[in-house]
């Protein structure tokens, strides 16, 4: 990670010009959550870390359960430990996000698969759910896996997709919904926050349309999970899965989690049945009955080691608090803005995030033609933003690993890239 006082050396070029938005430095010395950037694996390799809506960074504590896992868990107590702890993981863990990061009761979240087999899972479960009818409502920009996958249902269901044209910034609109929905609409499949313009749904206005006219709604967390408060429970969700590779730093590859509210789940019945979801997980037996409660969205052996790095962010999020977490995404992204407004309209940049704090999620969007060159000049700088097809560049801020100075870093290197083109 970028030490905070480079921000004024002669890396980003002497000629640089210093923004007249509020000093990065100073942002980072008053930060109450300042403190808990050194709790990540620092990177010698990196000046500028942008990307942590795409791949949380490693905390240190991770570096030590690994070990611990690999010595004792895995190398002495060997298959013991599936016995003493490993066998109830997939729901303990479930049961930590909801509790930290859902708004969710215990009983309703599991750790499974990835997150593309649990969409097919849940969204699958749901049509299923909902025999009579025969569409499924997702809007045109979200996130490819979740429209390949509920195409992909489609076809093997012989449903419908319904699509809504979701405007690029300000995302789905309730009254979108109400005009799309149906009696004939088994699952309406949409995204908290939006994975290009960061633009956070109207969950409980979404979700009680849906239902007005009796269709499930599953929510993709992955972009809001661990940093934008979610209230699963209270807003009478259905159905919700998310990622725990991005702001829940589980690692490349970490397995997803499924929500599923405790009075739909006698009637889920998922598509992949194997022996870990059965009520009887070692009866061995001729036939499959599904587990009572959400083991029976479980397939078969669960990712434990998979499942560790994430526990250690959980440990970090439980004593900073949800609300905390927030206040500081909200001000990395006004900080990001305000730097982009100063130092890159100048040069045709456009925000095409929401200006509205109360309805951006933890990443900013950026758009110039020249973005995709740009973005790989400043990956051989090792500053690290992303870039989203066609022109965007996506400021993703981790509020407890990414400081404000590397936000000022990256738009400075953002800017001297325009410049020098």
């Amino acid at each position: 990670m970028t030490d905070q006082t480079s921000v004024d050396d002669d890396r980003v070029g002497s000629d640089a010009p210093r923004a007249t938005t509020p000093d990065s430095l100073e942002l980072d010395r008053t930060d109450p959550l300042a403190e808990h950037v050194a709790a990540f694996v620092p990177s010698t390799e990196v000046r500028a870390y942008l990307d942590g809506n795409s791949l949380g960074r490693p905390l240190l504590a991770t570096a030590e359960r690994l070990q611990r896992f690999v010595t004792h868990d895995w190398g002495s107590r060997l298959i013991r430990s599936w016995d003493e702890q490993w066998m109830t993981l997939p729901l303990e863990l479930g049961d930590r996000i909801g509790a930290v990061c859902l708004g969710a009761a215990a009983g309703q979240t599991v750790v499974a698969d990835s997150t593309t087999v649990l969409l097919y899972k849940t969204i699958r479960a749901a049509v299923a759910a909902r025999p009579d009818r025969t569409e499924i409502v997702i809007d045109d920009d979200d996130f490819p896996t979740d429209r390949f996958v509920v195409e992909g249902i489609a076809a093997e269901c012989g449903l419908s997709v319904r699509w809504i044209a979701a405007d690029p910034v300000t995302g789905v609109a309730v009254e979108q919904v109400e005009e799309a929905v149906s009696t004939s609409t088994a699952v309406v499949v949409l995204s908290h926050v939006a994975y290009r313009s960061g633009v956070i749904a109207d969950v409980p206005g979404i979700t009680a349309a849906a239902h007005a006219v009796g269709a499930l709604v599953l929510w993709d967390l992955c972009h809001s999970a661990g940093v934008v408060p979610t209230s699963l429970d209270a807003w009478d969700v259905d159905l919700a899965v998310g990622c725990t590779y991005k702001f829940l730093n589980g690692g490349p590859g970490s397995p997803a989690f499924a929500y599923a509210a405790e009075r739909l789940q006698a009637d889920l019945r998922q598509p992949i049945q194997g022996w870990m979801g059965a009520a009887d997980v070692f009866s061995m037996a001729d036939g499959y009955t599904p587990s009572p409660g959400m083991r029976r969205l479980v397939s078969g052996t669960p990712p434990v080691v998979g499942m560790l790095a994430m526990q250690d962010m959980l440990d970090l999020l439980e004593r900073v608090g949800i609300d905390a977490v927030r206040a500081k995404s909200v001000a990395l992204t006004e900080h990001a803005i305000a730097l982009v407004d100063d130092l890159l309209a100048p040069f045709g940049v456009v925000v095409s995030s929401p200006r509205d704090a109360d309805v951006r999620g933890s990443h900013v969007t950026i758009t110039h033609p020249a973005f995709r060159e740009v973005t790989a000049a400043l990956w051989a700088q090792d500053v690290i933003p992303d870039h989203r097809n066609p022109n965007g560049i996506r400021l993703g801020l981790s509020p407890l690993s990414t400081t404000f100075a590397e936000v000022r870093l990256a738009v400075e290197a953002i800017r001297a890239e325009l410049a020098g083109r």
